[in-house]
């Protein structure tokens, strides 16, 4: 079996999961973990792969099929996933909703233009919940969504909150109110805004004589990721951070409530849930099928941007058709 040669970008929490994931499929090769830092500093899982400067990616575009991308949404992939679409077919974690057609357009543009195939705003959500919600709301045309996420940690705040000046690390947990979860599973189509739905808690070291009111502020204010939800602040020693907090969890539901019926008279309720031990063990794994559809595609000579919307579901499994009809239908 020949097979998917796959290169990662990034070797933090995320880029680890990737290469886990890369070593759990039989049909993928990790072949490179690309880094900003220096290559001879970074030990990684996987014996007899090499550590390459991010400066060396062009270098290897004839060695690798397809590029994972396991930077952060607040500053990295905005500007990396339509570089290195440019060299290679790539997958990216983008999560920053608001932003996802912005990164769409920029990413097509440049795939088009170099013939490669880009696959962004993958994971579980995006990714897995927005696949839910979208046969959700094609079974129910009638109805109302709901999203809650956790309680867990959320990979790419936590990133946009070490990336504040003055701190030196920090953990933020999502937090769904329960109130808001029980009315909506009883049926009840609330109308809830993103402050009724959850809550933020943010644990953070700050650097020694820096002033946290203004990175408490700097939090709190921060739009798209803490401004619309009513967030607390805690700083704390990096022991107790490392003590307290080391695990990445995460998790939630996707909800939709609608009627079917002349008169609307039955109601139904649609919930798709995850409960994840390791937030960036699962995204990597996503990333990995996602990888194997971006291969697929560009072998069939496409080129352009898609979203999980855009990829048959078989597309991401290496099972033949005739097996999954026969073992998944």
């Amino acid at each position: 079996m020949e097979r998917i040669r796959i290169g990662i970008l990034g070797y933090g929490n995320l880029g680890r999961g990737a290469e886990l994931a890369c070593a759990a499929n039989d049909d993928m090769e990790l072949v490179a973990v690309f880094t900003r830092r220096d290559p001879a500093t970074l030990s990684i899982l996987t014996e007899g792969v090499p550590t390459v400067s991010v400066a060396e990616l062009e270098n290897w575009t004839d060695k690798i099929d397809v590029l994972i991308l396991a930077g952060g949404s607040a500053t990295d992939l905005p500007k990396q996933t339509p570089e290195a679409v440019r060299l290679f077919n790539v997958v990216d974690s983008f999560d920053t909703h608001a932003n996802i057609p912005q990164h769409f357009a920029a990413v097509n543009a440049a795939a088009h233009e170099a013939g490669h195939i880009g696959v962004i705003s993958v994971g579980w959500d995006p990714g897995m919940f927005s696949v839910a919600r979208l046969y959700a709301n094609a079974i129910l045309p009638g109805g109302a969504d709901y999203t809650f996420w956790g309680r867990g940690v959320s990979q790419g705040h936590s990133d946009a909150i070490r990336r504040i000046p003055g701190v030196a690390d920090a953990r933020q947990y999502t937090v769904p109110v329960p109130a808001a979860m029980e009315a909506v599973r009883a049926g009840e189509n609330p109308q809830l805004t993103t402050r009724e739905k959850h809550t933020r808690e943010c644990f953070v070291v700050a650097e020694e004589g820096t002033d946290k009111a203004a990175i408490e502020e700097a939090i709190v204010t921060m739009p798209n990721y803490f401004a619309d939800y009513d967030t607390t602040v805690t700083f704390i020693s990096q022991e107790e951070l490392d003590r307290d907090h080391a695990g990445i969890p995460h998790g939630g539901s996707v909800i939709r409530t609608g009627t079917t019926g002349e008169a609307g008279e039955n109601t139904h309720v649609i919930e798709f849930s995850l409960k994840l031990d390791s937030n960036p063990e699962f995204t990597g794994s996503v990333l990995v099928a996602c990888a194997r559809a971006a291969h697929r595609l560009a072998e069939r000579g496409e080129t352009g941007c898609r979203t999980i919307f855009d990829i048959a579901p078989a597309m991401l499994s290496p099972q033949t058709p005739e097996e999954l009809r026969a073992h998944m239908l």
